[in-house]
């Protein structure tokens, strides 16, 4: 999918807009193609799917929501209900299409089950628990089976649609059908799935958000909920009140009064009392809120049926019946008798939860001959009460996914995804090199990020440490290299000072530095000591190599160009070079103390006269207990000894010398650093050539 990063925020929410009209008007003409042509299907979510699929899940949720609420209005109001299904679609549909699950066989399959599943099995639970209890629809199973059947084939055409419309809508304008809203330099889907594995201590930003979005979605709804329960109950109640005691007074209007007692003592046989008896029932029967209608004589022995129409669930009282009071009445007794008028009564006795109301019957002469009273049944409350609270719930879920949906999607593209590219991007900071810094700045640079809030102030910010922060370290690379570059010119100005006291050394310090380098370069080439050959090593062995004498500085003159063979005491004289030369870097690593070339020097001044049998000097130490830079500088040192002119005995030939450190290996070399150094014969010549041509004008 392309991904663009849009330039106006107006061009963007206008084409979202447009989209979402297309979905839309999709969803609402299947709905009354269905209507017109009495289809048992519905074709009311093949907009939500397309867009869904082509677009993702926050506008198919717009669509199937906007969908819902203008087929309440146009078509059928129950729909605003069903809303739900249709956002569950679409992020069914979102989901499915992001993960590529739509273009395989076994994915459209299972696609449209799930479709099915959703749209006739939660359409189905949802119509019975708003109607079942109310309206007395067929059974949950029956209806469940039905609706699944004439939903797989609605979800089946729906989806044959949307294969069709993908397969024949050119890519490029899918493409340009792309609702992300980046408000950076556009990320891939590679960059963005990395982005989004980062790993965090505790909790990452997009689970906090979705935590408090759904918290506080849930909280404020349950809240509103009880709310609307309450207000709606209240209402309801007072509205059957109102009913209740309209009907008592409807059936008080039907009663004669002056005939109650011939109905009390003749019964259905008195003149009128069928006639009474039917306008009764026509008032019964006006609203399936009523539950009971009577008239009764209230006396002190009871109350005596006047009429008590029958139910389908209760046979009624013949006329001069006696029912006695329920104890729920014991308090209205006295005003009954008395023949006073009272407001409806709510309470829960023989006959059931009821709200009923009395309405005093009077005669000509002022005298309360009998009470009209009618019932409705609070349980029809309860189920009216419940159905609007699945409605709500069903209704407000709808939204909540909805508003879960947006805000992830405008913190994703506002916080969480410039946040986490910051942080990818400092992450994979490369400090090896001027050039690698540069790179680095124009990747963060490259970001774009415009959010226009507090987000591009801390990006602007960000950039603005980086670059600074390049430019010093660029300026601090250089005056390093400046410095490491004083500090090897210092080694070597000390090592000629020292190698200038010896006639017989020449240009050693240089070929010995040299010898070190291709040493290690074949030992890691050989995949030899790799644990130790890093490049700090490395670099650290080569420029300390010309120290390795330094305490040469201490020995005399005499003993140090002697022109014959030391004598035993002379030789003893002469060994002490390499202590006095570790208690000289000693001195300058107590001032220096974090430099590891100097630590290295010290060991190349100290052991390089060590043997690996254990039979060299100062120490005697042998094997891997001489530090590798010192055996390494061990071959260096003989070598460059044999094959250089002394003044006390000529130089060797090359191959003999060569002979001659293969012949020691094992006793006084280590048999790796020598092996290494065999095998680079001809690198070690030339360097051996070049300085002979150089200093001594010696060519090859």
């Amino acid at each position: 999918m392309g991904r663009i990063k849009y330039k106006s925020t107006f061009n963007y929410l206008v084409k979202i807009f447009l989209i979402c009209m297309v979905g839309v008007s999709i969803n609402l003409l299947g709905a009354y193609i269905v209507k017109f042509t009495g289809l048992p299907i519905y074709l009311d979510s093949v907009g939500t799917i397309i867009i869904s699929a082509i677009c993702g899940y926050l506008p198919g949720i717009i669509v199937g929501l906007v969908s819902g609420m203008l087929k309440g209005l146009l078509i059928n109001p129950m729909s605003v209900y069903f809303s739900l299904i249709n956002v569950l679609i679409a992020v069914c549909t979102a989901c499915l299409a992001r993960n590529n699950l739509l273009k395989k066989p076994l994915g459209i399959i299972g696609f449209i089950c799930l479709l099915t599943i959703i749209g006739g099995g939660h359409g189905s639970i949802l119509n019975w628990l708003v109607s079942e209890l109310y309206n007395g629809v067929e059974s949950l199973r029956a209806h469940l089976a039905k609706d699944m059947y004439y939903d797989l084939i609605d979800k089946t055409i729906s989806v044959i649609i949307m294969l069709i419309v993908l397969k024949v809508l050119p890519k490029s304008l899918q493409d340009k059908m792309n609702t992300e809203g980046w408000l950076q330099t556009a990320l891939t889907s590679d960059e963005v799935q990395k982005v989004k594995k980062g790993h965090f201590r505790v909790f990452s930003l997009r689970g906090k958000i979705l935590f408090v979005l759904i918290a506080a979605c849930l909280s404020v709804g349950f809240i509103s909920m009880i709310i609307t329960k309450i207000l709606y109950r209240n209402y309801t109640v007072d509205e059957h009140l109102k009913i209740t005691q309209a009907t008592a007074d409807l059936v008080k209007g039907a009663i004669d009064p002056d005939m109650v007692d011939v109905y009390l003592s003749e019964g259905e046989s008195a003149p009128g009392y069928k006639e009474t008896e039917a306008k009764l029932y026509n008032i019964k029967n006006s609203s399936i809120d009523i539950q009971y209608i009577y008239v009764y004589k209230i006396m002190e022995d009871g109350c005596h049926v006047v009429f008590d129409l029958d139910t389908e669930e209760l046979k009624g009282g013949e006329p001069g019946d006696l029912v006695p009071f329920d104890e729920s009445f014991e308090e209205y007794i006295p005003d009954l008798l008395a023949g006073k008028s009272l407001d409806p009564i709510v309470s829960d006795d023989t006959y059931g939860y009821l709200i009923t109301a009395y309405s005093p019957v009077y005669d000509s002469q002022g005298v309360c001959k009998c009470y009209a009273a009618a019932d409705i049944s609070m349980d029809l409350v309860k189920t009216k009460e419940f159905s609007f609270m699945v409605k709500l719930v069903s209704l407000f879920l709808g939204f909540f996914i909805l508003v879960v949906a947006l805000g992830l999607w405008l913190s994703e593209y506002n916080i969480i995804l410039p946040v986490n590219t910051m942080s990818m991007s400092a992450s994979a900071f490369v400090y090896d090199s001027e050039e690698s810094l540069e790179k680095n700045v124009e990747r963060i640079k490259g970001l774009k990020i415009e959010t226009g809030d507090e987000i591009e102030n801390m990006y602007q910010a960000f950039t603005k440490t980086i670059e600074n922060s390049v430019e010093y370290m660029n300026a601090l690379q250089k005056k390093t290299e400046t410095i490491a570059e004083m500090q090897n010119a210092l080694i070597m100005v000390l090592a000629d000072m020292v190698e200038n006291r010896d006639e017989n050394t020449g240009d050693h310090v240089r070929k010995t530095a040299a010898y070190t380098r291709i040493i290690m370069e074949k030992l890691l080439e050989k995949g030899i000591y790799t644990d130790q050959l890093t490049p700090q090593f490395m670099y650290d062995v080569e420029h300390s190599a010309p120290l390795h004498d330094v305490g040469k500085i201490q020995i005399s003159d005499m003993i140090l160009n002697k022109p014959g063979k030391l004598t035993d005491e002379e030789f003893e004289i002469m060994k002490t070079h390499t202590t006095a030369g570790s208690e000289i870097l000693d001195q300058v690593i107590e001032t220096v103390p974090e430099s590891s070339y100097l630590k290295e020097a010290k060991n190349l001044a100290e052991y390089h006269h060590e043997k690996w049998n254990g039979k060299g000097y100062p120490h005697g130490v042998s094997g891997e207990d001489i530090p590798l830079s010192a055996r390494i500088m061990a071959v260096a040192d003989v070598f460059d000894a044999l094959v250089s002119e002394r003044v006390y005995k000529k130089a060797f030939p090359f191959d003999k010398a060569m002979n001659i450190i293969k012949e020691d290996s094992g006793t006084h070399f280590d048999p790796n650093v020598a092996e290494a150094f065999i095998e680079s014969a001809d690198k070690v010549k030339a360097v051996m050539d070049y300085y002979n041509e150089k200093y001594h004008g010696i060519k090859k």
